[in-house]
């Protein structure tokens, strides 16, 4: 059922309801985008690592909040990319640095929480080796 923007301000959706399009969004931004399970595969390894290398809680907090902070970006750029695929032809042909821009976004903040990875593991590696 299409909604016109007016009719949709006054639709009172139960908080039920909008989480369920919350998890259903979730869904497609990660089904089908190769991107998103190699950076759920690296953050699979961070929290293996934060496990064996026995981080506190501020590293913890650090760590799953760079996880989270990625992936977040990782859907908004998913839910750009298919925004641009809908579009006519005439209007992607002139406009496709859009999808370079999402994608630089996704590596700025793979970069700078790399950068924070290492700041939390390199020191508790060169403990744990006696260096």
């Amino acid at each position: 059922m299409l909604v016109n923007t007016d009719e949709r301000k006054n639709l009172k959706r139960p908080w039920k309801d909008k989480f369920n399009c919350a998890f259903k969004g979730m869904k497609l931004g990660m089904r089908g985008h190769s991107s998103f399970f190699v950076h759920f595969f690296f953050a699979s390894m961070v929290v293996a690592f934060a496990v064996v290398l026995r981080c506190d809680l501020v590293e913890w907090s650090l760590l799953v909040g760079c996880i989270g902070f990625v992936l977040v970006v990782e859907l908004l750029n998913s839910s750009i990319e298919m925004l641009y695929a809908i579009l006519p032809e005439d209007i992607r042909a002139n406009n496709f640095q859009v999808l370079d821009i999402a994608a630089g976004a996704v590596l700025l903040a793979s970069v700078f929480t790399s950068i924070i990875g290492c700041l939390v593991f390199i020191p508790k590696t060169l403990a744990m080796l006696g260096l």
